[in-house]
């Protein structure tokens, strides 16, 4: 499958997702060149992609939505995202 790449940047966790917007569920459908994929329900507009796949990695994680945030990318779906709080190795259990 590979290896989910992800940088610990002090106390927040930097990685690339792939999001699939418009699915017929929201979850984690595993890693796509070392990126985690997710799938999102939700469609790609208004930023409602975006808010399902924070509020996605924030249950996952049990952290606040507002701990997550998509420093690049905003209209791609491929984004940089910066996590607080969390542990590298945290980020890759989502995979497992």
């Amino acid at each position: 499958m590979g290896k989910l790449n992800i940088r610990q940047s002090g106390s927040a966790v930097v990685m690339k997702v792939k999001v699939v917007p418009g699915s017929s569920r929201t979850a984690i459908a595993g890693l796509l060149d070392g990126m985690l994929k997710v799938k999102v329900a939700a469609p790609a507009e208004k930023g409602k992609a975006n808010a399902a796949l924070a509020e996605l990695l924030a249950k996952k994680l049990s952290i606040k939505k507002s701990a997550v945030r998509i420093a690049a990318g905003l209209t791609s779906s491929v984004k940089e995202i910066v996590i607080e709080g969390v542990s590298a190795e945290q980020i890759a259990r989502l995979t497992t």
